[in-house]
């Protein structure tokens, strides 16, 4: 029998100012989850191939050192094929406005309508590090290299 882990505890503190007082507080829908759901506070029609930007009706203070990143919905995706066009969106610390999230209907033929109150995307809490660029004339090698797009293949049937 193996042992797990206790887990330890991941849990930040985020400061949220709820914009309109219908909207519930971001939550995860079972333990573990990664993402915290995101609703609309509009009625919106997405025409095929269409996009439009909802309110989620909260603004939130993020510590130094974190960023969210606003996630699709796989329930949504796979049924209809309604996406985040900058998928993830990144929240900067900083930002204090009104978290909004740019929809992208990908079906060609069907609408898609969302309701005050749908959850029309994922909020995700990571802690982020900052870079301290270096300029150097070489870089070490690698195993990779300088391979770029596809590179590591795995789409043999996809070259014909």
């Amino acid at each position: 029998m193996t042992e797990h882990p206790q887990p330890r505890d991941t849990t930040v503190d985020v400061l949220i100012r709820l914009l309109d007082d219908a909207v519930p507080v971001p939550s995860y829908a079972h333990p573990g989850d990664a993402g915290a759901d995101l609703v609309t506070t509009v009625d919106v029609e997405i025409a095929p191939q269409g996009r439009v930007t909802v309110p989620t009706g909260v603004a939130i203070a993020l510590p130094d050192g974190y960023a969210a990143f606003v996630h699709p919905r796989s329930g949504l995706a796979a049924k209809h094929g309604l996406t985040i066009v900058n998928a993830p969106g990144t929240v900067d610390a900083g930002y204090r406005g009104e978290l909004r999230v740019t929809l992208l209907n990908t079906d060609a033929a069907e609408t898609v309508r969302l309701r005050r109150g749908d959850r029309v995307a994922q909020l995700v809490i990571q802690r982020v590090e900052r870079a301290r660029f270096v300029r150097a004339q070489t870089l070490p090698g690698s195993h990779r290299g300088e391979g770029g797009f596809g590179s590591s293949g795995g789409w043999a049937s996809a070259q014909g």
